[in-house]
């Protein structure tokens, strides 16, 4: 066997050779996000907690693609290890085919009842109308937005993640360009506001997925599509997906009552988290993000070669590398707070609110190293049962209750609020970290493996 310090070495040049791709589409995708946060923040404090808002509801079809891209990189991970062309194509063509249908309801409801939903958060009717036509605009391209995105990870399971990064990246450049244009009315566009920044999401979104199922079923790429004949791919795509779904959600969710919590300190309070969570994740989220993919691609193509040993090898070797680059990353957003949160804001009360959360989530990002290569290579396994452990339980307990108990009971306000989404993610680490230490998702994925052998055989 080589020495550790050499396979170490190896596992950290295929993370470097895997992940730089993925860490450029994440970056311009979370530049997309920075750019509306801007070009709203140049309306008012008002339009910054309306988009803020209307992205809590965003993130259903968000969660949806990433669950079903879970699943699809899980299986196509673990086929291209094993080297079974046709299994992996028929996995990516049912996770196609189901994030497109489970998009559809999804717009139903956008076009229908979107102020209300924005109202339901405790928002003024300004903020609310306003919420409400971005909604309506990002919903109806709900069935694009999760075939995009389950596109590229099932891509990315084989190894290919350059082609996801092409196609999204330019969809994204393209979403910046129509936000500042169609936001600010730039040169002989019409200056459409908030609807502006919304049909500019929407337009990019479908972009990315017409894109996405063109370079799936050509030359391009080495994947095809392929009829579905096996309703066993169809449900381990669904028992993966789902607690990744749930997991997400359980996030997504807790923002609801998280945000009305903050909207009792005042909108500028709320506008400001929504700043600092974006710096967060424009400056360090291509860096966890990527370790969690790059984890789940490494951990998945070495479970279907059969070493479950190499595997969790690998999994603390991108471990030991992602906590070092987002502690980094952290102390800079820690230390460089101030001139950041400048360029969002020119409102001193927010101004000095997005400071303080940012400095928060800079703290938060030495968790944030651990917790998503480890989520993600319990993913690649297919083991999605304990990240949803862990998110639910940290988000319940800490980051809804502790935050209330301490910040509105106890009545240390801010303070408390910030403690809380602290030991929120410390948490994560805590359970996730005994997962993967003590868990059985190798056996999990050998399982899967077998299984769909039988099926195919």
């Amino acid at each position: 066997m080589a020495d550790p310090e050499i396979r170490v070495r190896d596992v950290w040049v295929r993370t470097a050779a895997l992940s730089w791709p993925i860490a450029i589409q994440q970056t311009l995708n979370t530049l997309m996000r920075t750019v509306d946060v801007l070009v709203t923040g140049l309306f008012s404090p008002a339009a910054v907690a309306a988009v803020g808002l209307a992205d809590l509801y965003a993130q259903i079809p968000l969660r949806i693609g990433l669950g079903l891209g879970t699943g699809a990189i899980a299986l196509s991970s673990q086929e291209t290890g094993r080297g079974a062309e046709a299994a992996r194509d028929r996995a990516i063509t049912q996770a196609f085919g189901l994030g497109f249908l489970a998009g559809l309801p999804l717009g139903v409801v956008g076009l229908t009842v979107s102020a209300p939903l924005i109202a339901l958060l405790g928002a003024d009717p300004a903020v609310s109308e306003a919420g409400g036509r971005y909604l309506a605009l990002v919903f109806a391209a709900s069935p694009m937005r999760i075939v995009g995105i389950v596109g590229a990870r099932s891509l990315q399971g084989t190894g290919d993640t350059r082609t996801p990064m092409v196609v999204n990246g330019t969809a994204n450049v393209f979403n910046i360009a129509a936000t500042a244009g169609l936001g600010l009315g730039l040169g002989s566009l019409p200056e459409l506001g908030i609807v502006g920044v919304g049909l500019a999401t929407a337009s990019s979104r479908t972009i990315e997925a017409v894109s996405m199922t063109v370079a799936t079923a050509s030359d391009r790429t080495s994947v095809s599509f392929a009829r579905p004949r096996s309703s066993l791919v169809t449900r381990q795509l669904v028992a993966v997906s789902l607690p990744n779904f749930a997991e997400g959600m359980s996030t997504s969710l807790a923002n609801f009552p998280f945000n009305a919590l903050l909207l009792t300190f005042g909108t500028e309070v709320t506008a400001a988290y929504h700043i600092g969570r974006r710096i967060y994740q424009q400056f360090s989220g291509p860096l966890y993000r990527s370790a969690s993919v790059v984890a789940s691609i490494v951990v998945g193509q070495t479970l279907g070669q059969g070493r479950p040993d190499a595997a969790r090898f690998a999994g603390l070797a991108i471990t030991a590398l992602s906590f070092l680059l987002l502690s980094i990353a952290g102390t800079g957003l820690i230390v460089g707070a101030t001139p950041v949160a400048r360029l969002f804001t020119s409102d001193p009360l927010t101004l000095e609110h997005a400071i303080a959360f940012t400095r928060v989530f800079g703290v938060s990002m030495f968790a944030f190293g651990l917790f998503f290569p480890l989520s993600g290579c319990l993913r690649g396994a297919g083991e999605t049962r304990t990240p949803f452990y862990a998110r639910f339980s940290g988000t319940v307990g800490f980051l809804l209750a502790f935050s209330y108990f301490t910040g509105i009971t106890l009545g240390y306000g801010l303070s408390g609020v910030y403690a809380g989404i602290v030991l929120n993610y410390a948490w994560w680490v805590l359970v996730v970290g005994i997962g993967f230490l003590r868990g059985d998702w190798a056996e999990t994925a050998a399982s899967m493996l077998a299984e769909r052998a039988d099926e195919f055989r």
